[in-house]
């Protein structure tokens, strides 16, 4: 018999009976389906993940440390080897990949800026203060930005623009600063003061711990460092807001977010400006640590114990490889988002795993009614078989005609599932905007992905669990007698 015949009489037989080849095809459906979906579902994730970062410009940029004060106090201790500091904001996923050896000072970070590949360096200083602005006074989070800046981070403006010069007393403020403290519109906030607000002694104070050698851990003895009493707060430093940056959330990946890897702060001022008030006004940790880095001699008093971390960005994402381990040989500790998506990937692999795992039980139960519907088949058609077989028919070709009908239901039902699982992903994404994201004020996500080789491959693998189903039903019927055959009523 030709291909032709073979695939005629296996379309025939499946008409013969629609009912159970619709039945058996709907449980391919079925696991085809579920298999596309929830890797779907994983891959989307992966995506969005993949995609959020690359919208935030994560991906040129990374942070190096330094040996920070801390672990110049304690050199000998599992803190320093850590490099830990008390006030460190920048969560378990920023650690080094090294302990720095090194203080990232001003000439480390000129150093650093003449490797090849390196666009710029910015240090990062994070402050704390109390700030008032427009009649409210409240803590807040500030950082020291280079003035001019090239990142990311300060391209969108609501009102307003970017620092002028870095010794300028002007700041660059978030868009949820200025509406917590009254500002109505974002313009309204452009002049206005931001007033740094210290103790009345603090300044002094401070000033005097670095002429004078502390005589116990950095504090002063037999003085009196509490304010006088009924003296309020003082203005230690204004700054003149001059832009207000945009955050209002946005379609897309990146929706708004803080981009780079600068450490996030609703208030900017010039890194001189930043630098000078952390000397002006040391916390009392902070003075400790100093005078027990300079007792140690781990710090010289000719040195300064420089900036805990810095920003890089490279011009390439190519480079970064050889940059970070230009900076491991000079002595500091970096990381990059890089650094995480082996692992994300990693665990999206097992993700995907496991939930085509799930689906594909779905297609092995399927799989045992495809054999059923075969062995039925050959039962019924004994007779047919043992006639095919007495007027010359080989045991290859009636092997063929059940391998056809595995595949036509295998190809049907994975095609089918295919395009089931399309209409499922198309309906979950909207009902869990209409549901979920819109009444939040977020945009609108695909949580799902469905690239060529995952619909092509699960349609494939339906033909392939078919095809393996009707093997024992095809040897069983290629092995009928056909002279047991045409007596068989």
């Amino acid at each position: 018999m030709s291909f032709l015949d073979i695939l005629y009489l296996s379309l025939r037989n499946l008409r013969e009976a629609k009912l159970r080849a619709t039945l058996t095809s709907m449980g391919v459906i079925v696991g085809v389906a579920v298999i596309v979906t929830m890797v779907s579902f994983g891959l989307g994730l992966q995506r969005n993940l993949l995609s959020r970062f690359k919208a935030l410009d994560l991906f040129n940029e990374m942070r190096v440390f330094g040996k920070n004060v801390f672990a110049l106090a304690s050199p000998n201790s599992n803190a320093a080897r850590r490099g830990d500091n008390p006030n460190d904001r920048r969560g378990p996923s920023f650690r080094p990949d090294k302990a720095p050896t090194r203080i990232l000072d001003d000439a480390a970070i000129a150093e650093i800026a003449r490797i090849p590949g390196v666009a710029y360096v910015e240090p990062t200083l994070m402050l704390s203060a109390y700030v008032r602005v427009n009649g409210h006074s409240q803590i807040e989070f500030i950082t020291g930005a280079s003035v001019p800046n090239s990142s990311s981070r300060f391209m969108e403006f609501a009102a307003g623009k970017m620092i002028v010069s870095k010794d300028a007393d002007e700041a660059v403020v978030t868009q949820r600063f200025a509406e917590e403290f009254g500002f109505k519109d974002p313009a309204d906030a452009i002049g206005k003061t931001i007033e740094f607000l210290a103790a009345p002694n603090e300044t002094a104070n401070a000033r005097k711990a670095e002429e004078e050698p502390p005589s116990f851990f950095g504090l002063p003895l037999g003085q009196d460092a509490a304010p006088e009493a009924g003296a309020g707060a003082v203005v230690a430093k204004t700054f003149r807001i001059a832009g207000v940056l945009n955050s209002e959330i946005k379609e897309g990946a990146g929706q708004g977010g803080l981009r780079g890897l600068l450490p996030g702060a609703d208030i900017y001022i010039p890194l001189p400006a930043a630098h000078q008030w952390s000397i002006d006004h040391r916390g009392p940790m902070n003075q400790v640590a100093l005078a027990l880095a300079r007792e140690s001699g781990s710090l010289d008093k000719s040195e300064t114990e420089g900036y805990e971390s810095a920003v890089i960005r490279v011009d390439e994402r190519v480079v970064l490889t050889e940059v970070r381990k230009r900076l491991t040989e000079l002595g500091f500790g970096s990381f990059s988002i890089v650094d995480q998506l082996e692992q994300i990937r990693t665990v999206f692999l097992i993700i995907d795993s496991v939930l085509g795992l799930l689906g594909g039980i779905s297609l092995l139960v399927a799989s045992f009614g495809i054999a059923n519907t075969m062995i039925m088949s050959i039962l019924e058609r004994t007779r047919e078989i043992g006639i095919m077989k007495a007027i010359g028919a080989e045991d290859r070709e009636v092997k063929m005609i059940f391998f056809f009908e595995a595949a036509v239901i295998g190809l049907t039902g994975g095609i089918i599932g295919a395009l089931a699982a399309w209409g499922i992903d198309g309906l979950s994404n909207r009902l869990a905007y209409r549901f979920i994201l819109k009444p939040q004020g977020a945009s609108f996500v695909d949580f799902f992905s469905l690239p060529p080789y995952l619909w092509l491959g699960a349609i494939l693998f339906a033909l392939v669990v078919s095809i393996l189903a009707a093997l024992y039903p095809a040897a069983r019927a290629a092995r009928i007698d056909p002279v047991r055959a045409l007596r068989h009523d």
